[in-house]
This record gives structure tokens, C-alpha cells and sequence, in this order.
């Protein structure tokens, strides 16, 4: 089927465009960019005064199948996907079972097969049941199809055994992401330590459980020559030794998500469980820090950390609640309302950290609207605003910590492999 998209404001970096240019879509690929293409086409949109990007590149989703079904399914997390323009994604290993062997490879790449509305990656287990104690089968995960490996939602403690998986992941050509916490500093701790944690009579999760764990992480990338991608950055210690990482040719790179540069930790003086994530909000300085390190480059991506939880599991003591918030349906606005325009970032560069970047770290061949490509394509109205409820949310869980806020920038059109996953509504 041939679908062409004319006069709207096409930004491309891989390919060096940003002006007002028509899409020809043939199947599942794009077929020409061009000013005033006159081909045939059974669907014609008209984009005029509209944004056209590559479809987001997510690479941290947490999709709960297999085994917490209750929260989130791969069919209803890729849904909300669509819904926020994020045509690919990485799945994330903590599901039941863990995905630690090539046999729970198989049997997401099913469940993917069978129900999925966007592209899913998987990564796969760092070591076996995400415990720390013994590494998977890296070898046997990349063969069944991983692209990643990361204990997410745990940190490896033991230094012998990461350096071990660094050393297999490099042989493999793995990805190594690293969720940076020591426990041993971390504690029991539920919100940033600090004045308003002492105010709200609540335990302190300290910067340092993620900076000296991100320190070390990368000493050890450096030892094996292993590229490693740092998860969910959140405070301005972490943003220095990643930049000198970096100065220094170590592979490192990081990813921000949109409640860390979008909220800090004033936003829990209500005991609200949605504001409640690891790692938590920081202070308003730590918040600049992660704006400033997307704005330089030492933050190279922006991902959403989508983690859905039943309303038993969030409506309930703050100290018992559990952490983590969806991000997938709001991740594009609030970057457009934060960043775009407060000016930290242009839109090239929001696509470079939403869908260049991400693909590159990724190694796929996404991320870009050139002739040839997959026919990825968002669509977006970039001033019309919409206000975030509760009750219009794709995902199966609610744990937004946007709920009641106005954002920027309406998807329209979402597009995966030349098919339209997703159109708002009228």
C-alpha cells in the first residue's frame, strides 16, 4: 500500500534534514523524501504545520509478560508505545521468569510474535534469576536473539562477576546496561535523602548509591574495553564522571529519563506513590545537571523507564508502595514541554536522543527517514496541548507521575513498518 505524507516539517538527523518535505510510503519502507512528490497513493495526510520524525527508539521498557500480566502485557505495553510514537523498544529481563536463559528468550519472542504492535527488542539477564550470584549463558542469549544484558532493578554487586560478564558481553558484542545502586547505601530508602526527606518523616536513598556504583561500573567497562550504556541517570555526580569517561574514549554512554528532568524532589511533599521511583526525584540542582548533560551530549539518550504496578501495589503508604511510574505515553510530550521549548534542546536534537542516538547504541537499523528505511514515522501536532488523565491511558496500569499536568505536542499518526499502529482520535 502506498501512503504519502505531504508539507510537514520532516527533522532527520541521520540524514541531515529538517525542512518541509513529502514521504512516499511503499509496504513497510520508505520510498522518496522529496519536495512535491506527485505519485499515486491510496492514503494521502496532509502534514502541513505538523512535525514528521522517525519512530521513537525506547530503550528501557519494562513489559511485565511474562508472569505479572496483571500489570502490563507485551500487546498493552506496545499499544501505549504506538500511543507515544515509540515504534521500537527494549524489553526489560525482570519478568517471571527472568529472561536468564535462551529458552525464556523463546518464549517472549512468542508472546512478541503473537501480540506485539511495535518493534520489541529483549534484553537479557545479566546472571541467573537476576540474583547476582551466577552469570547466564551470554553466548546462548545472544544466539537466541538478545541485544542487551542487564540485571535492571538490581545492581551487580559482586565486582568479579561483572567484569566476567563485561569480558563474555564483549566477545559477543553485548551491550551491557547497568542499573547503578548499591544496596548496601541505598538501604530501605524510598525518597532523595535531604531536607524533604527528613520533612516528610520518610527513609533517604543517598546520591552516592548511584555515583560511586556508576564510578565503578565504568572502571570496569574501562578494564574489559566493554561498551556499557548507564540506565536512568539521575543526579549531577553521575553526569560529571560520565562526561570524564567520555574525554577519557572510555564506550560508556547513559540515558536520562523524562520524570528526572521534568520533576524534582518537591514533587513528593504530597505523598503521592506516583512520584515515588528508583532511583528517586533529586534536588532542582541535580534536575539541571541531567538538562545540561542531555544538552551537551554526555547524556546521549532519553528513555522512559516505563514501569507499570496495579493500583493495590501504588494506593497505598508511601513506604510500601512500590517504585517506578509509566512513561511510554507521555515521554515525547514532556520532552517537547520541558526541553524543546524551554530551549535546552532543538528538535534534531530531541530526535537524536529519542531515536538516532538510541538506535546506534542499539546497533539497528532505525532511527532514520532516509530512502530505504523502515517506514517508522511519528506524526505530531507540536502546539497543541492535551492534559494527562488517568482514564485515557493505553497502558494497563495508571502510575503516572504526569496525571493532572498539560503537556505540548499531540502524536497523530504513528506508523510501524508502513502501517498505521495508532491515530489520535478527532
Amino acid at each position: 500500500m502506498q501512503i504519502l505524507i505531504k508539507g510537514g516539517r520532516v527533522v532527520d538527523p541521520a540524514n541531515n534534514i529538517d525542512g518541509i518535505f513529502d514521504i512516499l510510503v511503499e509496504n513497510s519502507k520508505i520510498a522518496k523524501v522529496a519536495k512535491n512528490i506527485k505519485d499515486e497513493a491510496k492514503l494521502v495526510i496532509d502534514a502541513a504545520d505538523k512535525i514528521v520524525l522517525p519512530g521513537l527508539v525506547d530503550m528501557h521498557v519494562h513489559l511485565r509478560e511474562p508472569g505479572r500480566e496483571d500489570k502490563e502485557t507485551v500487546e498493552s505495553g506496545t499499544m501505549a508505545a504506538a500511543r507515544g510514537g515509540v515504534t521500537t523498544l527494549l524489553a526489560m529481563p525482570n519478568t517471571f521468569p527472568a529472561i536468564d536463559s535462551a529458552e525464556n528468550v523463546s518464549l517472549l519472542k512468542e508472546i512478541i510474535k503473537n501480540s506485539a504492535k511495535v518493534n520489541v527488542l529483549i534484553c537479557g539477564a545479566i546472571s541467573r534469576q537476576r540474583l547476582g550470584k551466577e552469570l547466564t549463558d551470554i553466548a546462548g542469549l545472544r544466539s537466541a536473539g538478545v541485544v542487551v544484558i542487564s540485571d535492571d532493578g538490581s545492581s551487580v554487586d559482586d565486582q568479579a562477576l561483572l567484569l566476567e560478564a563485561l569480558k563474555k558481553a564483549n566477545q559477543e558484542d553485548v551491550l551491557v546496561s547497568s542499573h547503578c545502586e548499591d544496596k548496601s547505601l541505598s538501604g530501605n530508602g524510598v525518597v532523595n535523602r535531604g531536607f524533604n526527606a527528613t520533612r516528610l518523616g520518610l527513609r533517604g536513598i543517598s546520591k552516592e548509591s548511584e555515583y560511586l556504583r556508576v564510578e565503578r561500573d565504568i572502571e570496569l567497562a574501562e578494564k574489559s574495553g566493554t561498551r556499557m550504556h548507564i540506565a536512568h541517570v539521575s543526579c549531577s555526580e553521575s553526569v560529571e564522571i560520565i562526561a570524564k569517561a567520555k574525554k577519557k574514549g572510555v564506550k560508556v554512554t547513559s540515558e536520562a529519563a523524562p520524570h528526572h528532568f521534568a520533576l524534582n524532589e518537591e514533587a513528593v511533599l504530597g505523598y503521592d506513590t506516583n512520584m515515588k521511583m528508583n532511583p528517586p526525584l533529586r534536588s532542582k540542582q541535580d534536575v539541571e545537571a541531567i538538562k545540561k548533560g542531555l544538552k551537551s551530549g554526555v547524556i546521549d539518550a532519553i528513555a522512559s523507564d516505563h514501569a507499570p504496578h496495579t493500583e493495590n501495589e501504588k494506593d497505598i503508604e508511601f513506604d510500601r508502595a512500590e517504585f517506578g511510574v509509566i512513561g511510554l505515553e507521555t515521554e515525547l510530550s514532556v520532552a517537547i514541554t520541558e526541553l524543546v521549548e524551554k530551549d535546552v534542546l532543538d528538535w534534531k536534537k530531541l530526535v537524536e536522543k529519542m531515536s538516532y542516538n538510541p538506535a546506534k547504541i542499539l546497533g539497528i537499523a532505525k532511527g532514520a527517514l532516509g530512502v530505504g528505511s523502515d517506514a517508522d514515522i511519528v506524526i505530531i501536532d507540536p502546539s497543541k496541548e492535551w492534559l494527562v488523565k488517568k482514564e485515557d491511558f493505553l497502558s494497563k496500569s495508571k502510575n503516572s507521575a504526569f496525571i493532572g499536568k498539560k503537556l505540548k505536542g499531540v502524536v497523530e499518526y504513528t506508523f510501524c513498518s508502513g502501517k498505521i499502529i495508532y491515530k489520535a482520535k478527532e
